[in-house]
């Protein structure tokens, strides 16, 4: 079974990635009271079957579901976390698991790091996304109506389990969405990888259990390398704002449309291709090497089937308030992560409104 170390010091842990990994779920070191926290949809496929197995070997085990999709991701929904972990008398000994996509993990990690000022947590992800981004990390957090993951902490899991055979009940949308952050690797940090998944996308999504086992292991090494240098995001180090690629006009799509117009991946993958052409735009890299990038991204996304612009009617200025808004800019300052080739990215500080506007047009 294929492991990658997010190397922390004293808060490093393993991501397990192989198929039939959750059938082994039982074996993991966990202490004897555990909250399995997941939704209404991945509950009677995953959640409640890794519930019977843990009681089975003696552990008091409460269980947590909240309605499937990101507009649950919410302050009233950890509230209403917190008030089931206070019914079941869950103490301070116990660990919560995550068992569902990036809303269930986000979410979870924010109540287990927020429940008695932080109790362990484990991830076990089912969607591709969570799977190759939001389980790795320590990101938590919930969404706020002005903008996208406002309110969250660093809080990173014992472990994460990752079985792609959960990829098989995930619905074909969930599974392209996802592919926008697989795509999103390749550009930032891998050529080589970006142009295994020109040749390999279609096995992806015919869900190849090779393939994926292939996309999820290189996704984690990249966000572990990443992670590693820069746990927080800092400002001295900066290392881990480009993952943030796509994501600040990505975020702002969301929020501005609710969470429930686009998924997290179909915003991205529009944020992507308007990063790339601002990239041109504005010069970061040069023009023969970016129109090769933004028609190779664009090519990708397509046979993904994954949308590269938003409607002519949208409104740009509550989009630009979103931006504003975003934890990745600066007051008014607008920050973009930009490529500069295939494999590379850079942070361009201070991006107008209009060069913006601009890239969304073209």
């Amino acid at each position: 079974m294929p492991k990658v170390t997010v190397p922390l010091r004293e808060r490093s842990y393993e991501i397990e990635i192989g198929s039939g990994s959750l059938r082994d779920f039982s074996t993991l070191d966990l202490p004897d009271e555990l909250a399995v926290l997941s939704n209404e949809t991945v509950a009677p496929l995953y959640a409640d079957k890794i519930a019977e197995s843990l009681r089975a070997r003696g552990k008091r085990v409460m269980q947590w579901n909240i309605p499937d999709g990101e507009a649950f991701k919410s302050l009233e929904c950890a509230s209403l976390a917190y008030d089931a972990l206070a019914q079941n008398g869950f103490t301070r000994r116990g660990a919560i698991l995550a068992v569902g996509g990036g809303v269930v993990g986000d979410l979870a990690g924010f109540v287990a790091a927020t429940w008695m000022r932080g109790v362990p947590f484990v991830q076990v992800p089912t969607t591709l996304l969570a799977m190759v981004d939001s389980s790795v990390g320590g990101k938590t957090g919930v969404n706020h109506p002005r903008a996208k993951n406002l309110v969250g902490a660093f809080w990173q899991p014992l472990h994460v389990v990752i079985d792609p055979e959960c990829l098989k009940t995930l619905p074909p949308r969930e599974l392209r969405a996802g592919l926008a952050e697989v795509i999103k690797y390749g550009v930032i940090a891998d050529a080589e990888f970006f142009a295994w998944l020109e040749d390999n996308l279609d096995a992806a999504l015919d869900l190849n259990v090779d393939a994926l086992e292939k996309i999820i292991a290189r996704s984690v090494e990249i966000k572990a390398e990443v992670v590693g240098q820069d746990e927080r995001e800092s400002d001295a180090i900066g290392r881990r704002a480009i993952l943030n690629y796509g994501h600040t006009v990505g975020h702002a799509i969301e929020a501005t449309t609710q969470y429930g117009t686009f998924l997290h991946g179909e915003a991205i993958s529009i944020g992507m291709t308007v990063a790339a052409q601002l990239a041109l735009d504005l010069g970061t890299i040069e023009e023969s090497a970016g129109r090769d990038l933004l028609a190779r991204q664009t090519r990708l996304f397509k046979r993904a089937n994954l949308p590269t612009k938003v409607a002519e009617s949208c409104d740009f200025d509550a989009l630009w308030q979103a931006m504003t808004l975003d934890k990745k800019s600066r007051g008014a300052s607008v920050n973009f992560i930009l490529p500069t080739k295939l494999g590379a990215v850079t942070k361009t500080e201070n991006v107008p409104p209009d060069a913006v506007r601009k890239a969304m047009e073209h």
